[in-house]
C-alpha cells in the first residue's frame, strides 16, 4: 500500500509540474509575441514615413479590401438595423415612445454596434486574407527575394496594406451605419407609415458631435490593428505550408480580441470625459 501511495503521489507531482511548465511556456510565448509585435510595429511605422511611398500598392489594396468587404458589411448593417428596430418597437410602444425609435437605433449603431460589428467582419475578412497572403509569400520565399533584390518588403508589402486597412475600415463603418438606418426605416414602416425625411430628422436630432468623434477615432484604430496583426502574422509565419492556415486563423483571433480591447478603452475614456 505504501509503494502504491508513493507512486500515486509522484505521478500527481509530475502532473502538476508539467501543467506549471506548460502554463509558463504559454505566458512566456504571449509576452514574447507582444514584444516582437511592438518591434515590428516600430519598423513598419518607420517605413511609412520613408520615401519612396508605395502609392500604387496603397490604392490597389485599398480598392480590393473595400470592394471585397462592402457587400458583406452592407448586408450585415441592413439586417442589424432591421432586426434592432423590430425588437425595440414593441418595447417602446408600451411606453408610448415609439417616435424615439429612429434616434435610439441611430445612436446604438453609430456609437457601438456599427463600429464593432464592422470591425469583427473586417477582422475575419481583411486580417485573415492579409495574413494568408503574406504567409504564402513567406513560404514561397518571395519576401526573401524582395530583400535580396533591394525592394523594401516592409514598405511594399506591409505598410501599404496597413495604410489601406486604416483608411478602408472607417469608410466601411459609415456604409454599415447608413445601411442600418435604411433597414431601420423599412422596419418602422412595417408598424406605421413614416416618410424618409421624417425618419432621418428623428434619427439625427438625438445625435451630436460627441457621438461621431469617438466612433470615427476608434474605427481608425480598428483598421490600423486589423492590418497590422494580419501582416505581422503573415510576415512571421513558419516555412511549412500549414503555416498559411495558422497565420490566417491566428490573425482573426488576435484582431477580434484587439477590437474588443480598443472598444473597451474608448468606452472607458468617453465615460470619464
Amino acid at each position: 500500500m505504501a509503494k502504491i501511495n508513493v507512486s500515486v503521489i509522484r505521478q500527481g507531482i509530475r502532473g502538476r509540474l508539467k501543467v506549471r511548465e506548460e502554463t509558463r511556456k504559454f505566458y512566456n510565448g504571449i509576452f514574447i509575441d507582444l514584444g516582437e509585435l511592438v518591434l515590428f510595429t516600430g519598423r513598419v511605422i518607420k517605413q511609412m514615413f520613408q520615401a519612396p511611398f508605395e502609392f500604387r500598392e496603397f490604392a490597389k489594396h485599398g480598392f480590393l479590401l473595400g470592394n471585397k468587404s462592402l457587400p458583406l458589411v452592407a448586408v450585415t448593417g441592413f439586417i442589424m438595423g432591421l432586426v434592432l428596430s423590430m425588437q425595440m418597437h414593441p418595447v417602446l410602444a408600451d411606453f408610448g415612445a415609439q417616435t424615439l425609435l429612429p434616434g435610439v437605433v441611430a445612436i446604438s449603431m453609430v456609437r457601438e454596434l456599427g463600429p464593432v460589428i464592422t470591425g469583427l467582419i473586417c477582422a475575419g475578412k481583411i486580417s485573415s486574407g492579409i495574413g494568408a497572403e503574406i504567409a504564402a509569400m513567406t513560404v514561397t520565399e518571395q519576401i526573401d527575394a524582395m530583400e535580396v533584390s533591394g525592394t523594401r518588403p516592409l514598405s511594399f508589402v506591409v505598410a501599404s496594406r496597413i495604410t489601406a486597412a486604416t483608411l478602408v475600415v472607417p469608410i466601411l463603418v459609415i456604409f454599415a451605419d447608413a445601411f442600418s438606418l435604411l433597414g431601420s426605416f423599412l422596419a418602422v414602416n412595417i408598424f406605421e407609415e413614416t416618410s424618409l425625411t421624417l425618419f432621418f430628422n428623428r434619427s439625427f436630432s438625438m445625435m451630436g458631435f460627441v457621438d461621431f468623434l469617438p466612433s470615427i477615432l476608434k474605427t481608425i484604430f480598428f483598421g490600423f490593428f486589423i492590418g497590422l496583426i494580419g501582416t505581422y502574422k503573415g510576415y512571421t509565419a513558419g516555412r511549412g505550408t500549414e503555416s498559411v492556415g495558422l497565420a490566417a486563423n491566428s490573425a482573426v483571433v488576435s484582431a477580434s480580441l484587439t477590437i474588443f480591447l480598443i472598444d473597451l478603452v474608448f468606452v472607458l475614456i468617453t465615460s470619464i470625459l
